[in-house]
């Protein structure tokens, strides 16, 4: 494990759900750089940011990165021993090359000379994993190189290499040759063990690109400690990485699993809570449809066609004021029409989608006040929508997952009074199960009927 625990680590996730395989550490939900820099003041602590900047164009990605991480190290009272992570997708999605180097540059105008940046993009619950330089994913149980999945045909950020020197050489366009890429192989790891990984780092200079290969936990966990030395020798390294890497990261080993008897429902909240469902992947509509099928939830639909004309604000009050009915009695669930409405126009279309956002985001502020006993948003971007402008969470922390490295569920600590300590779950859309929403909404009403 790490040697450093006076480590402060600032993550930086580009989506809101990269925070599942850590328990016990803060999680701003607003950008306002004082709430990390209030967290980091403690030794040890974490503080992820929810950026989600794998949404934004590469210029605006970078400008965000660099303004958060200059109002932390800003002035007198900035947190020592910081160590910066840039979360991304563990299938290689994101600006890879441009919010390290963003990072590294607003760490050198504080005085931080960044000697290494780590590629450590595994996440093992999930699957993928890096040996012999190339990054895999399982899909339908079988390891592929990363090359070979859809993953790599993203309209974004799409990519040729499953080897991540050549990975890392074309996305930077060339200004990162493969050939000057360090790389910590298992054997290093697992043979030579700390002292091996440390003289690996100990030849990084003027941000060299470092590819980690890791199958398994104790291998992130042998590279955490060879960072650690070198950070207590005064050497500053950063991390881009998948979510599996922070929890070596953070001093934690082992999944957090949330049961029924480790959720706490604050006092004066009603006997019921809240399901905002919206994301379209199949999957979450199969999910739906599971919870459904076991009628143990009032269904409210938001009915996208409404939502886009002249009947919008009497659509909206109706479904809240329908909602807000249901929790007095019963669990409800609130989703948008399953018919995608859409247009040839992109523009136009990301024009609706934003709106159907919108008005999720709205009725969940309008409902709020009932104070639900819980609430989970089924989606990524919806669960980081509806946290921050639906429930008015500014600051939460992570209490643990459903499934190990899946799910997590967290306890608001900086948001409107009605808010404060309620479970909020935060439901990637396209993970688990066919029962797997349905399980977590039995885990949380046991809960309910057991306080």
């Amino acid at each position: 494990m790490p040697e450093n625990a006076d480590r402060r680590l600032l993550v930086l996730d580009d989506d809101p759900t990269g925070s599942q395989c850590v328990a016990h550490v803060d999680v701003a939900f607003d950008l306002d750089p004082e709430i990390p820099r209030g967290v980091l003041a403690e030794p040890g602590a974490t503080c992820f940011v929810l950026t989600n900047t794998r949404a934004l164009g590469e210029a605006e990605a970078v400008s965000l990165n660099r303004r958060i991480l200059a109002g932390v190290l800003a002035g007198p009272g900035a947190p020592e021993g910081l160590h910066v992570v840039s979360r991304s997708d563990s299938t290689l999605r994101g600006h890879v090359i441009a919010e390290p180097t963003a990072i590294a540059e607003e760490l050198a105008a504080h005085g931080h000379k960044v000697d290494a940046i780590l590629l450590v993009p595994a996440m093992l619950e999930a699957g993928r994993f890096t040996e012999g330089d190339v990054h895999y994913a399982v899909v339908d149980g079988r390891a592929l190189r990363v090359e070979d999945t859809d993953f790599a045909r993203d309209a974004t950020f799409g990519f040729a290499h499953s080897d991540l020197r050549e990975f890392l050489e074309e996305r930077s366009g060339g200004a990162v040759r493969a050939a000057d890429v360090l790389s910590i192989g298992l054997e290093d790891i697992r043979t030579g063990g700390v002292d091996r990984v440390e003289e690996i780092l100990a030849g990084a200079r003027d941000r060299r690109w470092v590819v980690v290969n890791a199958t398994e936990y104790s291998d992130m966990e042998v590279v955490a400690a060879a960072v650690a030395r070198r950070e207590a020798d005064g050497r500053t390294l950063i991390t881009r990485c998948g979510p599996s890497f922070v929890r070596p990261l953070a001093g934690q080993s082992g999944a957090q699993v949330v049961g029924p008897e480790s959720i706490s429902i604050p006092d004066g909240r009603l006997d019921h809570g809240l399901v905002v469902v919206g994301s379209h992947v199949g999957l979450t509509t199969t999910q739906l449809r599971a919870v459904q099928d076991r009628g143990t939830l009032v269904e409210v639909e938001l009915d996208v066609p409404s939502l886009l004309d002249e009947r919008r604000e009497q659509h909206l009050e109706e479904v809240a004021a329908c909602v807000r009915e249901a929790l007095q009695a019963d669990d409800c669930v609130l989703y948008t029409s399953r018919d995608l409405v859409r247009t040839d126009d992109p523009a136009e279309s990301l024009a609706i989608a934003r709106s159907v956002s919108d008005a999720v985001v709205e009725v969940v502020r309008r409902v709020r006040a009932a104070r639900p006993a819980w609430v989970v948003a089924k989606g990524g971007i919806t669960s980081h929508e509806v946290a921050a402008n639906g429930l008015g969470i500014r600051r939460a922390r992570v209490a643990g997952q459903f499934w190990p490295g899946q799910v997590s569920m967290f306890s608001a600590q900086e948001a409107p009074e009605e808010v404060l300590g309620v479970p909020y779950v935060v439901f990637p859309g396209n993970v688990g199960g066919e029962q797997a929403l349905a399980d977590v909404v039995d885990r949380l009403t046991t809960a309910v009927a057991g306080r």
